[in-house]
């Protein structure tokens, strides 16, 4: 599958160094230059310098081809718009959506897009560990 990670932080690192290991092709964009220190000098994936919101940018980054846009930033709104533009404009028949607020995450599922809200994720992961803690 051909990829495009909007955001080279913690997460959107990982999960390109491991969709790259899997041998897919993989595309990072990220608005500093320094977020890309994050990979691996094996990586054999690309890097595009500036923000995944821009149609240049994302052009750069071969959003014609892409099976699957997977927006990461720290910005709920940011991945929201470069998610819609990626489906709306360049019709990207997959697009992942890290969101922090859990009732935007729910909004836009509901609109088509796949959300992954980590604010939901941990939260229900700490309720089942003391669950496993009995007691009261």
């Amino acid at each position: 599958m051909n990829v495009v990670i909007m955001g080279c932080g913690r997460v959107g690192a990982r999960v390109a160094v491991l969709l790259d290991e899997a041998g897919h092709q993989v595309t990072m964009i990220d608005r500093l230059s320094a977020s890309f220190e994050r990979l691996p000098k094996e990586f054999g994936g690309n890097t595009v310098l500036g923000t995944g919101i821009d149609e240049d940018v994302l052009r750069m980054a071969g959003i014609d081809h892409v099976d699957v846009f997977i927006a990461t930033t720290n910005a709920d709104n940011r991945n929201i718009m470069g998610a819609q533009v990626a489906r709306t404009i360049f019709n990207v028949p997959h697009c992942i959506v890290r969101l922090y607020d859990p009732v935007r995450a729910d909004a836009y599922r509901e609109m088509g897009l796949d959300t992954i809200c980590p604010t939901t994720t941990i939260s229900a992961m700490i309720m089942d560990k003391i669950a496993t803690y009995g007691g009261r």
